[in-house]
């Protein structure tokens, strides 16, 4: 398919289905219960971490997390000391991580706060103009996070081993794009350099497309995909994981209409 045709069936999927109504069930609507980016930014790695399975189940972990961090989740992570946190969460589970895991993933999080100042002061120190993606500042800000003896198991995939980092990315367009559905708040990273998403729904989506002919889906992929997506929107080429990922979620919507 052309790529003007590909833009233009795209484009008006975006005007479409990116629109706040169509956010549940997703994730990022906890992102919506956090005005002040302190909280929010925490609330999107806690979302964005969690974020495999069945919806229905991400959306049940996630809260039952935030829950915990009432009323709110900074101010949770800088007044409880990392043993409180195992036993706040002593129990939790969802598929493969456990309450050692999540504690262990916010006690990253406030080790970076507490040496940065936010997660976005920590992302934006390995920000380059000469790097044409974000992977470089991703392995230095998911690094930061499992330094020291945190140990967060799988909730921190490690670009440098190769995987896609999705959860990883997601993290970053909610936080980096601002439009009616990603509600943005951080600065200093340009949207430009962000990376889809890659989970099964993508690729597949990508590969009827054809942004890619790889039948694995990994960074390598994910960066293919990308540089597709660039072809069309160069200054934003994750700007339609939102509305094509509906595909995997809502039941109006049908792959073989692209």
């Amino acid at each position: 398919m052309p790529q003007k045709n590909i833009k233009c069936k795209l484009e008006n999927l975006y005007q479409r289905y990116n629109q706040p109504k169509y956010i549940h069930p997703d994730p990022i609507e906890f992102l919506y219960l956090y005005r002040d980016i302190k909280d929010r930014e925490i609330v999107g790695l806690i979302a964005s971490s969690l974020a495999y399975g069945r919806v229905k189940q991400i959306l049940k972990s996630v809260s039952c997390v935030l829950d915990m961090m009432l009323p709110s989740p900074y101010l949770f992570l800088r007044k409880t000391t990392h043993s409180s946190m195992c036993e706040v969460f002593k129990g939790f589970k969802h598929r493969f991580a456990n309450g050692d895991h999540l504690a262990a993933l916010l006690q990253g999080a406030k080790n970076v706060i507490d040496q940065y100042g936010s997660l976005n002061d920590c992302f934006v120190r390995a920000v380059s103009d000469d790097d044409r993606t974000v992977i470089p500042a991703l392995n230095f800000f998911a690094t930061a996070l499992t330094v020291g003896n945190t140990n967060p198991g799988h909730l921190i995939a490690l670009p440098e081993k190769g995987s896609a980092c999705k959860r990883m990315n997601l993290f970053l367009r909610w936080m980096v794009r601002n439009d009616r559905v990603d509600p943005g708040g951080w600065y200093g990273v340009p949207v430009s350099k962000l990376i889809i998403p890659l989970d099964t729904h993508m690729h597949k989506i990508s590969l009827k497309l054809g942004f890619t002919a790889k039948q694995q889906a990994n960074m390598r992929t994910a960066l293919e995909i990308t540089a597709g997506f660039r072809q069309i929107i160069p200054d934003d080429p994750v700007k339609y994981d939102f509305v094509l990922t509906r595909f995997g979620i809502r039941d109006d919507m049908n792959i073989d209409s692209l």
